[in-house]
């Protein structure tokens, strides 16, 4: 077991080699820009090999209208502050902070494997291979959220591009995909299912604000629930899934001021059993 977890890239460790941090080096700025490269090429460019429908990114997102096509704009500007972001991350490596560079090496595997997982994605995606692209989001959300259950405790600079965003993207992106996977996506059934599903965005969101208190991702996740909500309303006036967009949307973001503000101003709300009356009492840190 020693031995396992000595190779095993994803165990926990107290302390990095310079050599691994040599290695983390590379490979995330290499892994990065592969992931960056293909998202910015296909936003652009529809992809000319294969047999299959072969379109943009935004194009397939249009050309196949669900419950949860999302606006392309809103969208895309979640994706460039989380480029940026990821930048940012990656320049943490290079700190002459050892506790920065310690921190950062120790979810990079994770972070590689995230930027390997979107690469494929995107690349099935725009070749309409939707069913195997789910399963690249399946193993993604699933490399994610073992990186935010063991590595919860970073600093938010880490915390947000390298957990919270990419693992929020991928959640509300297993509705997306999948509801272009299955037959005619605009039929009654699948919008009524879409009406429910979409509703996860909610509780999803909501156990990691009062489980972990963390703001970045419910601000997150109300974003993309905003993308979901324009888009559906330009798409249809007349229908519930804008509505229920928009109310996730706003419950999610009030919940996350609410998280976001005594945290900021050093008075985050804690809860502990009280002795006496066997309840739980909040408690406000005095700044």
């Amino acid at each position: 077991m020693t031995d396992w977890n000595r190779h095993n890239p994803f165990s926990k460790r107290e302390n990095h080699s310079a050599m691994s941090v040599t290695i983390y080096k590379v490979l995330t700025i290499l892994t990065w820009l592969l992931s960056l490269v293909v998202s910015v090429y296909y936003t652009i460019h529809a992809p000319h090999d294969g047999f299959t429908i072969r379109k943009r990114i935004w194009d397939q997102n249009d050309l196949y209208p669900s419950a949860f096509t999302m606006n392309s704009v809103i969208a895309s500007i979640y994706w460039i502050i989380l480029f940026i972001f990821q930048a940012g991350y990656i320049g943490h490596l290079f700190s002459s902070n050892a506790d920065h560079v310690h921190a950062a090496a120790s979810v990079g595997s994770h972070f590689i494997m995230n930027n390997l997982f979107h690469f494929a994605f995107v690349m099935l995606f725009v070749r309409s291979h939707f069913h195997w692209a789910e399963v690249i989001l399946v193993l993604n959300f699933l490399n994610l959220t073992s990186l935010y259950f063991r590595h919860n405790t970073y600093p938010r600079f880490i915390h947000t591009p390298v957990a919270s965003m990419p693992l929020a993207w991928t959640y509300v992106a297993l509705h997306w995909n999948g509801a272009l996977m299955v037959p005619h996506p605009t039929s009654l059934v699948a919008r009524i299912f879409g009406n429910i599903f979409i509703w996860g965005i909610l509780a999803y969101g909501s156990f990691y604000i009062v489980a972990f208190k963390d703001y970045t991702m419910g601000f997150s996740l109300s974003v993309l629930a905003a993308a979901i909500g324009v888009s559906q309303f330009l798409r249809q006036i007349i229908a519930l899934q804008w509505i229920f967009a928009f109310v996730i949307m706003a419950m999610l973001f009030i919940a996350t001021v609410a998280v976001a503000v005594p945290a900021w101003t050093g008075r985050e709300i804690r809860w502990k059993r009280s002795s006496d009356e066997g309840e739980r009492a909040p408690l406000l840190n005095e700044p």
